[in-house]
């Protein structure tokens, strides 16, 4: 653990010595062309791209990968991706039973087929793509955001991940009816406040993930081996 410290301050050091004011200014002319051009073509093209800039922008400063945020924990003790991403949890819990409330009809029966939101049936078809999922993210190195930031860093190995990304993508797209007919159809589709209650699953979750938080920020001071 020493030595991976030690290894990743270094290329910290590295890193801050690279100048790449030039490359990040022809691309900010290049972006900004992109975006006056779709401007004048297509208002709604050039709210999508200015939108992937500001997330792309996120996502490379904030370092933000679900693959990092469970393997960091295990390798360096950090817990940093990980407590930001159950932030975000929280406030997409909030919003989305926002937009879910007022969906409801006034009879207040819950058709989660009509709610916002991908409410889809959970079975063993969810554990096995997890599975796959999470196996795919750790040897490709991150997950589809990371991947996607990576691409922009320069590293060229995501750019093979990407070519996965989209050869699976289609696969997935094209078997996705033989998929659906033999077991997703089939599974039961779960929505927690249908039994107990918007509000009541809304304050349960948050409660759950503040916790969670408490404990993930707690592990953090344990064992954070790139804390200075």
């Amino acid at each position: 653990m020493e030595e991976l410290k030690k290894r990743r301050q270094q290329e910290i050091r590295v890193n801050k010595k690279k100048n790449q004011k030039f490359y990040a200014f022809i691309m900010s002319i290049i972006a900004i062309i992109i975006f006056i051009f779709l401007l004048r073509h297509n208002k709604i093209y050039s709210i999508f791209w200015f939108v992937g800039l500001l997330i792309g922008i996120t996502l490379q400063r904030s370092r933000f990968c679900f693959a990092a945020s469970f393997r960091d924990p295990i390798m360096v003790g950090s817990t940093s991706i990980l407590k930001a991403i159950i932030i975000a949890f929280m406030v997409a819990t909030i919003g989305f039973a926002i937009i879910q409330y007022y969906s409801i009809d006034s009879s207040g029966v819950i058709d989660v087929y009509r709610l916002p939101g991908q409410i889809s049936p959970v079975g063993i078809h969810t554990a096995i793509g997890a599975i796959l999922f999470g196996i795919g993210m750790v040897i490709a190195g991150g997950c589809a955001s990371g991947t996607l930031m990576r691409i922009g860093e320069g590293f060229l190995l995501q750019i093979v991940v990407l070519i996965g990304f989209i050869i699976g993508t289609v696969l997935g797209a094209h078997d996705f009816e033989f998929w659906d007919k033999l077991i997703i159809r089939k599974s039961p589709t779960i929505y927690i406040p249908k039994y107990i209650g918007l509000p009541t699953a809304v304050i349960l979750q948050i409660i759950f993930l503040t916790v969670l938080y408490f404990i993930t920020d707690w592990y953090d001071k344990k064992n954070n081996l790139m804390s200075s």
